[in-house]
């Protein structure tokens, strides 16, 4: 995913809005504020008519951009803040975990977890903490209220709300390694992580993993987790992709790395998953690769599957469902859940079935010419797609008119016939790419107007299989870094890989073709 470096400082307007809410709840106290993803808040002092009027209340700097490690390169800072007993907790993308005094920005306490960041690891970044309390515990007692984080080497840590010191009952000395049973890989052991905050339900922590892209076809298992929040025991597995297991060689991946979404009422959890391993060949997966790509119901209590809905049949173009799911209220009461892609696809379904509410249909989509390869015949398309599905050479636009024709002639070369064209050996071009539509970042839901709002990424990928003999000669060809030119070795699969994003040849940023 693209990323940001911008996370030296930390700037709020929180006093402004909290000292004059005493009648409304103002607590945002899971990453999506409600544990079904809405991010709305019923605060209202601050509206359309004097939010001009607001000014900067304080400044916090984590120091992680002080932090004398090369990772600074990959890091970014992409963490929401939680508000819970009238304290907010964040996390840097060292997976330092901060305790601030809302009203002040004040540091109450920091608890650094002693990653190794002299190691090599896949992403550099947390998305944020998550907070539970625990009923059973009398007032004031140590880790009454836990907050817990997931970690760059894989591990579940618990701390106390209260002072930021480890939850020693929890694990081993409120650790959990989650390396063991599903990092799989020991020729590089930095591609298996945790980067989003963990789902609660109940006495239930609930968490993921992302495994690192197009490296390997057996990189880790994309196990889901759920443990005892007092003691860290398992309480229960799910396993996304158990037909890995029996390919040659073993399939990776199909995690879950974004975040999960939670209907206490109905004792459900809702697993938001990527793509089985590697991305951009499936000739060793063959198949729809169920439950990759989609959404999946589980039972929270046991992790028993209920349902599940893929947004991708046997992804060949890196669409995780990367978007936490978003829990709401159809128009006639019944239980809803919104799905948002990377397509810009919006599905819409019964929260308790997994039936659309909104059409679905499986249309014909373009199909590979690469040996080896299965690609299938239809895809999933809804009613709602919020960006567009093409990109030609008539879209092109650059500050020069060389800009411009080098990129109809790089189309021209190109395989270009719209949504789900699959990777070739000539290039493909990928629209929307895969950072495209709805990301991480999610949607909102106003249930007092019934709107969804949703930020797009349209930026247009270029995507190319390169056969195993000609794959070290071609690597470093190009720049290799995700903006400009990323490689994939996809071992030990027939094809590496060569994806980037449509650059007019100035290479800026600002002149990168979007839809």
């Amino acid at each position: 995913m693209l990323r940001t470096i911008a996370f030296i400082t930390f700037a709020v307007l929180l006093s402004i809005w909290c000292s004059a809410q005493s009648n409304e709840k103002t607590d945002w106290p899971t990453y999506g504020n409600d544990s079904g993803g809405s991010r709305y808040s019923a605060a209202a002092q601050i509206n359309r008519t004097n939010v001009g009027e607001l000014k900067v209340a304080w400044t916090y700097r984590t120091g992680a951009n002080d932090t004398p490690t090369k990772l600074i390169r990959k890091a970014a800072f992409e963490a929401t803040p939680i508000l819970v007993d009238g304290k907010l907790f964040l996390s840097t993308p060292y997976n330092h975990v901060i305790a601030l005094e809302p009203g002040t920005g004040a540091k109450l306490w920091e608890y650094g977890p002693g990653v190794n960041l002299e190691r090599n690891v896949s992403e550099v970044t947390s998305r944020g903490v998550s907070a539970w309390h625990d009923e059973r515990a009398k007032p004031g007692a140590p880790c009454k209220l836990r907050i817990f984080i997931g970690t760059l080497d894989a591990r579940l840590i618990t701390v106390d709300g209260e002072t930021g010191r480890p939850c020693m009952d929890f694990g081993a000395n409120g650790t959990v390694d989650l390396n063991q049973d599903a990092a799989t890989q020991t020729v590089w052991t930095g591609g298996y992580q945790v980067t989003s905050p963990p789902a609660i339900y109940r006495d239930l922590v609930i968490v993921g993993s992302s495994i690192a892209d197009n490296w390997r076809v057996d990189t880790g298992r994309g196990i889901v987790r759920a443990f005892d929040a007092r003691s860290g025991k398992l309480r229960w597995t799910w396993d996304p992709i158990p037909w890995a297991k029996d390919t040659k060689p073993r399939t990776g991946a199909g995690n879950a790395w974004g975040v999960f979404s939670v209907d206490a009422v109905h004792d459900l959890v809702f697993v938001p998953t990527g793509s089985a391993a590697p991305d951009y060949f499936g000739g060793i997966r063959k198949g729809d690769d169920k439950w990759a790509d989609s959404v999946v119901a589980l039972r929270a209590s046991t992790g028993e599957f209920v349902w599940g809905f893929q947004v991708a049949h046997h992804d060949l173009w890196d669409y995780d469902v990367a978007a936490q799911p978003t829990l709401f209220t159809w128009k006639d009461g019944t239980p809803a859940i919104v799905i948002n892609t990377k397509m810009g696809h919006v599905f819409v379904l019964n929260r308790l079935t997994g039936a659309p509410l909104l059409p679905v249909e499986e249309r014909p989509v373009p199909q590979s010419d690469i040996a080896g390869e299965e690609s299938s015949p239809t895809q999933p398309f809804s009613t709602i797609s919020l960006v567009p599905e093409k990109f030609e050479a008539v879209d092109t636009w650059g500050p020069k008119p060389e800009d411009a024709k080098w990129c109809r002639d790089k189309i021209a070369v190109s395989r270009s016939e719209g949504i789900f064209t699959p990777p070739s050996l000539r290039g493909t071009v990928q629209a929307p790419g895969n950072v495209g539509g709805v990301n991480w970042g999610s949607a909102a839901y106003d249930p007092q107007e019934h709107l969804m709002i949703a930020n797009t990424n349209r930026l247009v990928a270029w995507v190319k299989l390169i056969p195993r003999s000609e794959y070290a000669s071609a690597m470093h060809k190009d720049q290799d870094n995700r903006i400009y030119g990323e490689f994939g070795d996809q071992e030990p699969a027939p094809y590496g890989l060569y994806r980037t994003f449509l650059f007019s040849p100035s290479r800026n940023i600002s002149q990168a073709l979007v839809l």
